[in-house]
């Protein structure tokens, strides 16, 4: 994808991390178009944005002529498992994903398939975190599906974008901390800036691995 621009779907754009996202690609000059797809508005007006909203995204069937004609996807939908058990999250977090992603696959074959999982994801699918081994499961099975690529981007804490309107209320409690963990745990440290930078930037020239940690999220974001 060196020579093309990049026309992303994304997802979850009405939260934190997929408003950062939105954000990072519709300033970024190698990014010609982009789809989000919400249950709700993002309220975000710009030239290069369409807006597609549906609620159910286990069923794509009424919408997947909105979905045709893109070569990425970033996908930063996600739930917390606090509160949940294993069978809900399950549901809502590999279900769903793959759902979507399959509809997606069949669609743009030729797809850079970019899923936000999280830091401590277990890809043995066999540890003790119900959250860690979902998650795991969740992009084990992602990396079997024929896209041209899937990469799985695992954040730490991300320090949110000055001026977005979906930044976490605890994110403001504790921000104040970032440039000490910055400076002595940067492995578990990044920005959201960065996470957007490097989704693009993976789509646009790939990267050596498929599985991203935070150092790697951080490196890739200076491509």
């Amino acid at each position: 994808m060196a020579n093309t621009k990049i026309r992303a779907i994304i997802t979850g754009a009405t939260g934190m991390v997929g408003e950062g996202v939105l954000h990072e690609c519709l300033i970024n000059p190698q990014v010609e178009a982009v789809l989000v797809i919400n249950r709700k508005a993002c309220h975000v007006i710009h030239p290069k944005l369409k807006e597609v909203i549906h609620q159910d995204f286990f069923d794509l069937n009424d919408v997947e002529e909105y979905l045709t004609g893109y070569n990425a996807c970033f996908f930063c939908l996600g739930v917390s498992s606090i509160g949940m058990n294993e069978p809900e999250y399950t549901k809502l977090t590999y279900t769903l994903t793959l759902q979507f992603a399959r509809t997606l696959c069949m669609l743009n074959p030729k797809m850079t398939f970019c899923y936000v999982s999280g830091a401590g994801t277990d890809s043995t699918e066999q540890g003790k975190s119900m959250w860690a081994r979902v998650k795991g499961k969740t992009e084990n099975d992602l990396f079997k599906l024929p896209f041209k690529e899937v990469y799985a981007f695992r954040p730490g804490y991300m320090h949110p974008t000055k001026g977005l309107k979906n930044t976490l209320t605890s994110y403001k409690f504790i921000s104040w901390m970032y440039p000490f963990f910055r400076t002595f745990f940067p492995k578990t440290v990044s920005t959201l800036a960065e996470l957007g930078k490097a989704m693009i930037n993976t789509a646009k020239h790939g990267y050596e691995k498929k599985i991203l940690e935070v150092t790697d999220i951080v490196a890739a974001a200076k491509t």
